[in-house]
């Protein structure tokens, strides 16, 4: 037994040493190339980090049970079937979710005031949406601004890499002398690296730019699913107004 475990061991001790040096080589390249960028590609590093963190945020924030649960109109329709709901009621309802919230907002009004108009109490719901919509969208133009910025930064950086490149190179020597020239190999290789801060601009944009995409369009989703559910209590609160 000992002798069949022994090689096994030595096997899987070898393929960990040899993913952790894989590891650790790339980990030295990706330093040296951001190194080799310059200080430019610093602010591309900030606007990935950020964007990775907005992108984590809206996918926690925007789930359906936190936003616009499918039943909810439903059962706060069924509660207040014959008449407002108390106090408590509504405030466990407007801490339910986001549309919990403006839901609540038109019991509590009708509560205040039992002979609210029709105009006001489409007001006060219409308020509590606004309110909602603002929280919906929050970071959203955070993400689009990185998406929008990322290529220029990138580009910007390109620039100025390949700006200090042939500076460096044009001064090597006498002019239509030996070394007027520079070094090719080491030119071609300094724009190689140059271009690394536009690769790696379009690297944040392009993943900032289709998360932007999805979140706009479940924010436009979560919006007009919360207008029907409004629109559903609304004509509810009227009939409780007028009993």
């Amino acid at each position: 037994m000992l002798t069949t475990i022994g090689p096994r061991t030595r096997q899987t001790a070898s393929f960990i040493s040899h993913n952790s040096n894989t590891l650790s080589a790339r980990g030295r390249a990706l330093f040296s190339i951001i190194q080799a960028a310059g200080w430019p590609i610093w602010p591309l590093i900030a606007c990935s980090v950020l964007a990775l963190a907005l992108v984590i945020e809206r996918f926690s924030s925007l789930k359906v049970r936190k936003v616009a649960p499918p039943k909810l109109v439903n059962e706060a329709i069924t509660v207040s079937k014959t008449a407002v709901p108390s106090p408590d009621v509504v405030t466990q309802l407007e801490q339910n979710s986001l549309l919990g919230e403006v839901l609540a907002s038109g019991f509590r009004a009708l509560n205040a005031n039992p002979r609210i108009s029709d105009a006001d109490l489409r007001a006060t719901l219409e308020g509590a949406g606004q309110l909602a919509a603002h929280k919906l969208e929050r970071y959203l133009a955070a993400l689009a601004t990185i998406a929008s910025a990322a290529p220029l930064l990138g580009l910007l950086g390109t620039v100025i890499g390949m700006i200090e490149i042939f500076g460096s190179q044009s001064g090597s020597g006498a002019v239509g002398g030996a070394n007027g020239g520079g070094n090719p190999a080491q030119l071609a290789q300094g724009i190689s690296i140059a271009l690394y801060n536009t690769a790696f601009g379009l690297m944040v944009a392009i993943p900032s730019l289709i998360f932007w995409r999805y979140f706009r369009a479940q924010v436009d989703g979560h919006l007009l699913q919360m207008e029907l559910a409004s629109e559903k209590l609304l004509r509810h609160l009227n009939t409780l107004r007028r009993s």
